[in-house]
């Protein structure tokens, strides 16, 4: 099979709205999380979130036309895209464009459109809906419209699994182009969920963050005794994946190979995850047997760390099930502890971060870690970023439904 080569970069995040500040941020341990203020919030619960901060979508797009009558998560998954390939410095020939595909994840759409269309409807009249109310919300407009504005005429996949959609959707862009039904790649993740529906069902499970509302910065707290919830987020991460002789025939930088994949299922339960997280072994197992990787050649893990009770604990066991004794001398951070969860983008700008961890040799924080759970006694890279060469490192996303996925990256050095 072919090899893959990671050699652009795009991020939007509540941390940063370009690689170079969301990477400085997370290294500093910078909480991009706050008062909401893209929602009225008066008559919920929750009231903070990860909000990407004074984003303008008109530059990303041909014109400023084009960019309103998309979403915010279309919008944002097309911005990712076009830092990534401008980070890879790829240009697209015609021939090209027919080997380039797009594969984005997405956890829930326009949810916020739907949910504004479904009130003009009732409050108003039928005929009052908008003809976009139906590309407006559907998941895979992240993935077509990205593929329009790159003129990527290969593969386009959107894939939605949840919290695990953008590991999925990097993993799946994988395995296109190993088996040579792509030369290059756009994929990642993007999500922007924000709407009074989400807030107030991810509330009624007890899901979210209801403490720290006047500190919002210590809401998302992973393996923290304190943790009780996750914050959610909104954001995009986009990998250019090329094969790999193509990436050094044409002399890209590249930042990593993109060696193994690893997925599975817990069925075991809607919401929670499966005792010791058995199903979250088995996708990191793959990960590594795929990408011929040894326990000791893992030197840094970005987890899942949701800030939940039950998903900080069940990967912790998961993660010492496969390591052994060798879990408690790999680096562990949770990066949502500064950007909060994005759901179905978590994964894509997870993959961004695990990717830049190996390419500088710098791990980021888990912030907020100030009680330890005693069920959580791992290495969690606590408060301040740490300096540390690396072989290879793993990116972890789990999702409602029992969905695992896990992806690997190596140095090519």
């Amino acid at each position: 099979m072919k090899r893959v080569a990671v050699t652009g970069l795009g991020i939007l995040s509540p941390v940063g709205n370009n690689l170079e500040s969301c990477w400085s941020a997370v290294l500093n341990g910078e909480s991009g999380i706050g008062k909401m203020t893209l929602l009225n919030l008066e008559k919920q619960s929750v009231h903070i979130g990860g909000e990407v901060k004074n984003f303008d979508p008109a530059p990303f797009f041909g014109n400023e036309k084009e960019a309103r009558r998309n979403q915010r998560f279309v919008q944002m998954s097309v911005a990712a895209a076009r830092m990534a390939m401008k980070d890879a410095n790829l240009e697209l020939s015609d021939e090209l464009k027919l080997e380039t595909g797009v594969s984005i994840g997405v956890g829930v759409g326009g949810l916020a459109y739907c949910e504004e269309q479904i009130i003009t409807m009732h409050e108003k009249d039928p005929s009052r809906v908008s003809p976009f109310t139906i590309p407006g919300f559907i998941a895979n407009m992240a993935a077509g419209i990205t593929a329009m504005e790159m003129g990527a005429k290969g593969p386009n996949i959107c894939v939605t699994t949840a919290c695990t959609s953008g590991t999925h959707a990097i993993g799946e862009a994988l395995m296109l182009i190993q088996t040579g039904r792509a030369k290059v790649m756009i994929a990642g993740g993007a999500e922007a969920a924000f709407s009074q529906l989400a807030f107030a069902g991810f509330a009624k499970m007890k899901a979210l963050c209801s403490k720290f509302a006047d500190e919002p910065t210590r809401a998302s707290r992973p393996f923290d005794a304190q943790r009780c919830g996750f914050v959610m987020g909104e954001g995009s991460g986009v990998l250019i994946l090329e094969d790999l002789e193509f990436a050094k025939a044409r002399g890209a930088r590249i930042y990593a190979e993109l060696c193994g994949y690893g997925m599975s299922g817990d069925a075991y339960h809607m919401t929670s995850p499966a005792p010791g997280g058995e199903g979250a072994v088995r996708a990191m197992a793959q990960a590594l047997k795929t990408g011929g990787l040894n326990q000791e050649d893992v030197g840094y893990i970005n987890a899942h760390g949701t800030s939940t009770e039950a998903n900080d604990a069940n990967e912790t066991a998961a993660i010492k099930t496969l390591f052994g004794n060798k879990a408690h001398s790999i680096n562990i951070s949770s990066t949502k502890s500064m950007t909060g969860h994005l759901l179905g983008a978590a994964g894509g700008i997870e993959a961004v971060f695990s990717v830049m961890a190996l390419h500088t040799g710098l791990i980021p924080p888990t912030i907020n870690l100030e009680n330890p759970d005693p069920e959580c006694d791992l290495n969690y890279t606590p408060h301040k970023a740490i300096e540390r060469r690396l072989k290879a490192v793993i990116s972890n996303s789990f999702g409602f439904g029992g969905t695992n996925g896990c992806i690997a990256f190596k140095s090519l050095s």
